[in-house]
């Protein structure tokens, strides 16, 4: 007589649905086995404990998230802000530029007259 394997005797009950409904009521009616299936599945589902931790951690997490909203929309108002006044700075110093280079011009065009009008001067006529 031949004997089984572990993995004949598993290929048997997959095989067969009625043999392995037997299987599981007879482990399910012994007492020592179904607490340790219980024990295993107790370990896994979780507490109205760890619900209402999982609840304020979720709460708390709301909170931070609310806090950094709130942080993002002050940075983009800061943004703005500061966008406003470099583009102000910047038509100050473009027009800072323009006055500065019409000063030069005024100062050049009265260093060349009072060259010219030296120069006159020294020459003869």
């Amino acid at each position: 007589m031949s004997s089984l394997t572990a993995d004949q005797i598993v290929d048997l009950f997959e095989r067969d649905l009625r043999a392995r409904k037997r299987l599981a009521e007879l482990i399910v009616m012994e007492p020592d086995i179904r607490l340790a299936i219980i024990n295993a599945v107790l370990r896994e589902v979780a507490t109205k404990d760890d619900i209402k931790a999982l609840e304020s951690y979720i709460k708390v997490l709301e909170g931070r998230i609310q806090e950094l909203s709130n942080m993002v929309s002050e940075m983009r108002g800061a943004y703005k802000e500061l966008s406003k006044r470099i583009d102000d700075l910047d038509k100050r110093i473009d027009f800072a530029a323009k006055v500065t280079l019409l000063l030069t011009g005024s100062v050049l065009a009265a260093l060349i007259a009072e060259i010219i009008s030296r120069i006159r001067i020294l020459l003869p006529k």
